[in-house]
């Protein structure tokens, strides 16, 4: 595992690297212990150009597989091209996000190995990788050790945070690597955006979200303008909210919908029913707001707040913009 390096598959999105891209290389880092090096990899349709975005990732090794369906994800492709280069590594990391659920498993299969995913810390120890990962909607803690070479790991968007101090130097140049011959079974056609452009909860530091409590979906109006007031922040919902229709799905949060670690989840109007609750459970800090002071969302939140969220929010918006016109 030492003698190794360390493989991080980046995501793109339009043609530009995607955060989690960076927590990948942290996350890598993790896993050499300081002692080893890591190659970041990513696809397109031709060599990438930004050298300063591509700088910033600080890896060892920037390398690009290059083919003309690699302009959108392509799920054949890309498993055969990582799965090619998987005896060069100790170790491959993927983002636990909807691109990394669907090729971090494909990888494991063509390489016949396990795959532990949706990891929230990594080590290593003698020649395998240690993952801790939630298990059981997040009620147990798990830790597994990988001693199969290469491991192959997914992480938690939102978890790791690239140290400077263990930052490895940053690539002069970006090496393209061959891509196999491969099956095309599934072709991404195209990808339908929401119709207001809005910032991805697995992606945002800060996340609100709503449940039934506002008892209409109108009244999530309250919820965007705290977001406004605290700025880079997404708006998310409960399954209960979706189902209903108030919500696109793509801003449910929770075991059937995406799992976030936000530095911040405000929670408005959820109960805290046990799948939502392993969709956010991992957040760094927790607020939870709701009239029933016996909601279960109380006893995984940091502070609470029993009262009338249509009461609640607008003065914590109100309060948040004044703090913030005073800077």
């Amino acid at each position: 595992m030492a003698t190794k390096p360390v493989l991080a598959v980046l995501e793109t999105r339009d043609g530009a690297l995607r955060k989690v891209s960076h927590e990948i290389i942290a996350a890598a880092r993790r896993v050499t212990a300081g002692d080893g090096s890591v190659d970041a990899l990513l696809f397109g349709t031709a060599v990438p150009g930004s050298a300063d975005e591509l700088g910033s990732l600080a890896a060892d090794r920037v390398l690009a597989a290059i083919h003309p369906d690699f302009g959108r994800y392509h799920p054949d492709g890309f498993a055969a091209t990582v799965a090619s280069l998987g005896a060069s590594y100790g170790a491959i990391v993927f983002a636990a996000t909807a691109t990394g659920k669907d090729l971090a498993p494909r990888v494991a299969a063509k390489l016949g190995v396990g795959l532990a995913a949706d990891a929230i810390d990594l080590s290593r120890e003698g020649n395998g990788v240690v993952v801790t990962r939630p298990v059981y909607a997040g009620k147990v803690i798990q830790k597994v050790r990988l001693g199969a070479s290469p491991a192959v790991v997914s992480v938690r968007p939102n978890t790791f945070v690239a140290d400077p101090t263990t930052s490895g130097p940053a690539a002069s140049a970006v090496e393209t690597v061959a891509v196999p011959p491969f099956e095309t079974r599934v072709r991404v056609t195209g990808i339908k955006a929401p119709d207001r452009a809005a910032l991805d909860v697995t992606e945002a530091p800060i996340v609100v979200s709503g449940g039934r409590g506002l008892k209409d979906p109108t009244n999530f109006h309250l919820l965007e303008e705290l977001a406004d007031a605290l700025g880079n922040t997404a708006v998310g919902a409960s399954r209960a909210v979706v189902d209903a229709g108030w919500r696109e799905h793509g801003a449910q949060v929770g075991q059937t919908g995406k799992t976030v670690s936000p530095g911040l989840y405000i929670a408005v109007g959820i109960s805290g029913a046990i799948q939502h609750l392993a969709g956010m459970r991992t957040a760094k800090t927790i607020v939870a707001i709701n009239r029933d002071k016996d909601a279960p969302i109380f006893k995984v939140a940091d502070y609470g707040i029993v009262g009338d969220l249509f009461e609640v929010v607008p003065r914590l918006t109100e309060e948040i913009r004044k703090l913030r016109s005073e800077k």
